[in-house]
């Protein structure tokens, strides 16, 4: 089609200006993998919040959700904390990962998280797991997460919704969980979490 042709007309700088505000995520995003539990409250509606949160938040666009697993808390006395409900969620990102991290820590204290123990019972967990390739070891924040790569909790749910995830550095998640203890970690068919319309 030629130039000259009287049909053709340029769209707007404005209207271009607006379908780019629109749609940030577009613009090279990155991939990241964020893992949620919930052991207090309703754990169900609280991980459901925290995926709706997660694609209410700018630049970010939620691309896949696990199946619910119910587990055993990590790093306390058997029975002394009720189960967790936790799931992986696939995203894509604008924002780099120290942004990432604050609105994970908004999306937790709006669900009143509380951080008064390690590993004490909390209404939600929103954890980095990866961000792309990045590798990243500092005050803030460790990437990949650094106790991911031995966590059933988090690989089996990411296997489900990525079979040939990497953790950076570690090496295939399919591989990682034949070397990781997969008891307590139960799957529950009769739970769902919906992908944001």
């Amino acid at each position: 089609m030629s130039s000259s042709d009287p049909t053709v007309q340029p769209v707007p700088a404005a209207v271009v200006e607006q379908v780019d505000a629109a749609d940030v995520t577009l613009h090279n995003p990155k991939r990241a993998v964020i893992a949620l539990g919930s052991n207090l409250g309703n754990r169900l509606e609280t991980l459901q919040g925290a995926v709706d949160a997660l694609e209410d938040t700018p630049g970010l666009r939620v691309k896949a959700v696990s199946p619910v697993y119910e587990t055993e808390p990590w790093g306390v006395d058997p029975g002394s904390q009720p189960s967790y409900f936790n799931a992986v969620v696939l995203v894509k990102t604008t924002l780099p990962p120290s942004s990432l991290l604050e609105r994970g820590h908004a999306i937790e204290e709006a669900f009143d998280r509380v951080r008064d123990e390690r590993w004490g019972p909390r209404t939600l967990d929103v954890d980095i797991v990866a961000y792309q390739d990045v590798l990243l070891d500092g005050p803030e924040l460790t990437l990949p997460h650094p106790r991911a790569h031995e966590r059933a909790f988090v690989l089996v749910p990411w296997h489900d919704v990525d079979p040939e995830a990497e953790v950076p550095g570690r090496g295939a998640v399919a591989r990682l969980l034949d070397e990781v203890d997969g008891t307590g970690v139960a799957p529950r068919a009769d739970l769902e979490l919906r992908l944001p319309e």
